[in-house]
């Protein structure tokens, strides 16, 4: 069998294929509609509700909360945070 060693991990192998830019910028979006879907759920928000604190479209919130689309920008994600009473904080590491 011929083998060819890619990678130590998971990351190496993403890295070299072209592939971890987007494949973390999907998890990262993931953990941020499950956190907002989270704390709508904590605080009884609906999505009609959360669109209008954030003075946006109900479709807006939809896609924001839809894991499965990556985008989106800084200021959607900071109104949204703060319809929620929240501050969303952002770094590099």
């Amino acid at each position: 069998m011929n083998e060819q060693h890619i990678g130590d991990t998971l990351d190496d192998l993403l890295e070299e294929e072209g592939l971890l830019v987007e494949a973390e910028a999907v998890a990262i979006k993931r953990v941020l509609a499950y956190q907002l879907s989270e704390l709508m759920g904590e605080q009884q928000l609906s999505k009609s509700e959360m669109a209008r604190r954030m003075r946006t479209s109900r479709s807006s919130v939809d896609r924001l909360l839809d894991p499965t689309i990556a985008s989106a920008t800084i200021i959607t994600l900071e109104r949204a945070a703060f319809a929620l009473g929240k501050r969303l904080q952002v770094q590099l590491v």
